[in-house]
């Protein structure tokens, strides 16, 4: 008989506007175990599973603290009450909480008080005065009102009335009848509760006991702050800006994004993160939300997993209007679950280009040739099991469908990612060279334009990046001292003639525009690139670039803000 085993939920902790999928273990009538759905539709030797969804709702409301979402709040500003801020935005969990954040937080406040066409007193009443530590006083401490039954969202109450059961002041809703469900801001605050249970097809009546799972009150989704194109002037200035701030014919958009394959965001590598913020079901819908807020006419993705390529971009990016090609990393070194393996993934719009070709590197290829070349037959396994990593590049040749030039114009656009371990500075510096070469004779065959994106896991200034940003690679540079295989020398070949030319070093290029001072102090005054790409507690710098021929393009009038850590400027 069909009977459940096992239920649990990837997180704990929901947050609004993320999907629960919990995990079903089944046994099914011929003792096989199963994870597939059995729906009533199509029950299985007369049994089905029956799912719901409560919320848990005491006569205790709580708030959570909107810059630490796990936590309870203790404080809530009533300048944002007064303003009609959201008020989910109000709440902090201490003192301190509120004070560090008063940076960010008092940005809430100034766009309320810009739509205020009164000034003068108006304001100190409406914001508070600030306290002797210069961050601002929290105006009402929630001690007592949080669990006052008065607690709204906005002007509508924060939760509805429909109870379906109510025991010992507890209430429970049901909110939901199928395997899956999504949190609301009705959900803020409280514990949901997910029924399993295996149900008699006939007379629909309960087989075995009922499996539940209790969640930690859901929380709302953190709202980072989001980032902007701004203008930058100056001779690499082309084009112009149309009203929906699309640019005009000749021009496009690109973003490249190193995405953090879910496989690799795990607890073990980001203990500092709380298990909700890492979880795929969190992390995906953010992405997607970025991605499509960009607008990017070609987006180049690396660590893409293969089962979230097909199930989750390609599909959602298509509702969008993009078109899709992916490239699988190589399986020799990787251990895994074969479905989980990532790779990089090239989208763009459909109705500005067209796919001409696509070319897939192999670096492990690359490596198998190389050995049998130069290496001696003794050394070979040595050798391979240094080169051979599974990285791979994506090429697509495109055709701009908005050309004003009266020919066929083609873009070829290259996505990697070098992913090395930093020791083995010979085996990066080798993958980087191998995929300019074969650049080289794809712009030599049709005088293509070029853009080479991803994440070369490459500092400003190292080997690497000279090799790309200066065509070549200073023969006393302290990374060819790292070349057991020999595979560097002569350090004469290490060059090419792309011309390539980094995005952001176009700022330390350009005159004065809005904005345009406050992003090159965000750059390296050396290397002219960000001074970071990517932050975390162990390792913060520059890792992901965008590079273009110079000849044959010029940077777009706008560019991405330049983000800064939390109390720089």
């Amino acid at each position: 008989m069909l009977s459940v085993l096992r239920v649990h939920l990837p997180s704990d902790i929901p947050i609004v506007g993320c999907e629960l999928t919990p995990y079903v273990l089944l046994r099914r009538p011929d003792k096989s175990l199963s994870t597939e759905d059995v729906p009533e539709s199509a029950p299985v030797d007369g049994h089905f599973l029956r799912y719901k969804w409560y919320r848990i709702q005491s006569d205790k409301k709580v708030a959570v603290c909107s810059v630490h979402p796990s936590e309870q709040a203790t404080l809530q500003c009533l300048g944002c009450v007064k303003a009609k801020i959201p008020v989910a935005k109000s709440y902090h969990c201490s003192p301190k909480c509120f004070s560090d954040a008063w940076q960010h937080h008092r940005v809430l406040h100034d766009r309320a008080a810009s739509a205020v066409s009164e000034n003068g007193n108006e304001e100190e009443e409406l914001f508070g005065r600030f306290n002797s530590s210069g961050s601002g006083v929290v105006n009402t401490a929630l001690s007592g009102s949080l669990s006052s039954t008065t607690l709204t969202n906005g002007s509508a109450p924060l939760y509805p009335q429909t109870v379906t059961q109510r025991s010992g002041g507890v209430t429970w809703i049901e909110v939901g009848r199928s395997k899956t469900y999504t949190p609301s801001a009705d959900d803020i605050g409280h514990v949901l509760k997910f029924e399993c249970v295996v149900v008699d097809a006939e007379t629909k009546l309960l087989v075995g006991h009922v499996n539940t799972i209790l969640t930690s009150c859901v929380i709302p989704a953190p709202s980072p702050s989001p980032r902007r194109l701004i203008p930058v002037s100056g001779v690499d200035m082309v084009g112009n800006v149309d009203s929906d701030d699309r640019v005009s014919s000749g021009t496009f958009t690109v973003l490249s994004y190193n995405i953090l394959a879910d496989v690799y965001a795990s607890s073990e590598f980001y203990s500092y993160c709380p298990s909700w913020a890492l979880s795929w079901q969190y992390r995906r819908q953010n992405l997607l939300r970025e991605i499509v807020g960009y607008r990017a006419d070609i987006v180049c993705l690396q660590e893409v997993q293969s089962d979230h390529f097909k199930e989750f971009f390609a599909p959602e990016l298509d509702k969008h209007g993009y078109e899709a090609l992916y490239k699988k990393k190589t399986s020799e070194v990787y251990g895994g679950n074969i479905n989980t393996i990532d790779g990089c993934a090239t989208f763009f719009r459909r109705d500005r280009f067209s796919s001409v070709k696509k070319y897939e590197v192999e670096f492990n290829k690359a490596a198998q040739s190389l050995t049998e070349a130069l290496v001696p037959s003794t050394q070979k396994n040595t050798a391979l099991n240094r080169l051979v990593k599974d990285n791979v590049a994506l090429i697509a040749v495109l055709e701009a469908k908005f050309s004003n030039l009266g020919k066929r114009q083609l873009l070829s656009v290259a996505n990697t990612h070098i992913n090395v371990p930093q020791e083995l500075k010979d085996v990066k510096l080798w993958q980087v060279h191998t995929l300019l070469k074969g650049l080289e004779k794809i712009a030599a065959s049709a005088d293509i334009p070029m853009l080479v994106c991803g994440d070369f896991n490459s500092v400003p200034g190292s080997a690497p990046h000279s090799l790309l940003a200066m065509g070549k690679v200073d023969p006393l540079h302290p990374d060819l001292s790292i070349d057991p295989l020999g595979i560097l020398r002569p350090p004469g070949k290490l060059a090419h003639q792309l011309l390539l030319v980094s995005a952001y070093s176009s700022f330390a290029r350009m005159g004065a525009g809005p904005g345009l001072e406050q992003q090159k102090r965000r750059l390296d005054s050396t290397t002219n690139e960000p001074l970071f790409t990517n932050c975390t507690r162990d390792f913060i710098g520059t890792l992901d670039y965008i590079f273009y021929t110079r000849i044959s393009l010029q940077a777009k009038t706008q560019t991405l803000t330049l983000q800064v850590r939390d109390g720089d400027t």
